[in-house]
Order: structure tokens, then C-alpha cells, then sequence
């Protein structure tokens, strides 16, 4: 199911067949009950945001675990559905800091930022049920393979676990931002004001610009 694009991008980091092994485990589960993202959005990230566009990374966790809300992009759910505490976080902050009244990350998405889970499915109302069936090692091959190009990116890393992949990354070439996450519970102890957005533009000196 990956995009033949991508696929042929990631030659040389990613374990193919192991990557298979993860998409069958996850076919039984929804054999066996009800699992998010719809099978044919698994890679919608991947898909919205082709391997030569990348500018921008942001890493979530895994897809959201309630009815109707996760189709493939981490943080964003489908238009005309209730955006969750985090994800109207994120379009507070965006707007604080870029002065803007108006936010869309699908558009985002298809403008170079690459809204990439780590966990690329989950069970219906149970989180994190689909860590370390296997997508971590292909997300993991995602991220090392932006790093390894030779044009930059901004990879913008919310909370401990995203953090952690830092570890991935260059940091004199690339631009890292890391703060709290933000969900309710921590985003007003150094999200709210981290000022995320702006400083991605300043990175790219007017070379990429958030999506209006």
C-alpha cells in the first residue's frame, strides 16, 4: 500500500518484508474488530506529501482512537468534524503566531509538511493498542531518510515521545523544535508561546512559507 514514490525514496532504509509483516498484523485486527485509520488512509501522510516536498516534519503518536476522527494525517481529523483538545491547541498557537484567523492542515499537508504518526493505526477507543506491531522501525526509516538528504527540513517534535527522535536527527543541518505537547494537560507549561511556526519561516528565510 505504500506510494510507489516513497517506496522507492526509502530503498535502503526501510525493511520491506518487515513492513509487510506489520500491514498483515494489522489486516487481522481488522478482522477482529474495528481499527483507525480507514485501511486506504493508512499512508494518506505519505500520500499528501510526496518525498521531494518535504519541508516541514511533525511527528504525532498514533491515530486518534474515536469514531470518525483519524484519516492518516497526525493531529488533523476530516473537515466538518470536532477538532480534539490538541489539535485546537495547535490552531491557537498557529494563529497566535503567525496572526492569522484561519488554519488547515490538510493544507499543510499538501504544501510540504509531512504530518507523519509514528504508530500508523489503532484499535478503536484504545491507544497506543498498536505500538511495536512493527510501524515504528518504518516511521523510524521515514525520518532517517529526510535527515540524510542533502536539502533541509524543520523537524517540529511535541512532547516526550516525539522527542526521543531527535536522537535521528542532525541538528547542525536540519532545524529541531521540541517543546511540551499540546494537549490540554501540558500545552500551557511551554507549548502555548514556543512559537513553533514563525521560527520554521525564519529557518527557510522566505525560501517556504506556511499555506495560507
Amino acid at each position: 500500500m505504500l506510494p510507489e514514490n516513497w517506496k522507492a525514496y526509502l530503498t535502503g532504509f526501510t525493511d520491506f518484508e518487515a513492513l509487510a509483516a506489520t500491514e498483515k498484523l494489522v489486516a487481522a485486527r481488522r478482522c477482529a474488530g474495528k481499527v483507525f485509520p480507514p485501511e486506504k488512509s493508512t499512508y494518506k501522510a505519505l500520500e499528501l506529501t510526496p518525498p521531494e516536498a518535504v519541508k516541514v516534519v511533525i511527528l504525532g503518536q498514533d491515530p486518534y482512537h474515536d469514531d470518525g476522527q483519524a484519516y492518516g494525517l497526525a493531529f488533523d481529523v476530516p473537515e466538518g468534524v470536532k477538532s480534539p483538545p490538541s489539535l485546537r491547541n495547535i490552531k491557537k498557537e498557529f494563529c497566535r503566531d503567525m496572526g492569522r484567523s484561519e488554519v488547515s492542515l490538510r493544507r499543510w499537508a499538501e504544501n510540504g509538511v509531512l504530518l507523519l504518526n509514528a504508530v500508523l493505526s489503532v484499535d478503536a477507543h484504545a491507544p497506543g493498542s498498536h505500538a511495536k506491531l512493527g510501524w515504528e522501525c518504518f516511521t523510524d526509516s521515514v525520518i532517517k531518510a529526510v535527515n540524510a538528504r542533502s536539502s533541509k527540513a524543520v523537524f517540529i517534535l511535541w512532547g516526550a515521545y516525539a522527542i526521543k527522535k531527535a536522537a535521528f536527527i542532525d541538528s547542525g543541518k536540519h532545524l529541531v523544535i521540541t517543546s511540551v505537547h499540546p494537549s490540554p494537560l501540558s500545552a500551557s507549561r511551554g507549548f502555548f508561546g514556543s512559537s513553533p511556526f514563525s521560527r520554521t519561516e525564519e529557518f527557510f528565510k522566505g525560501s517556504w512559507r506556511w499555506p495560507e
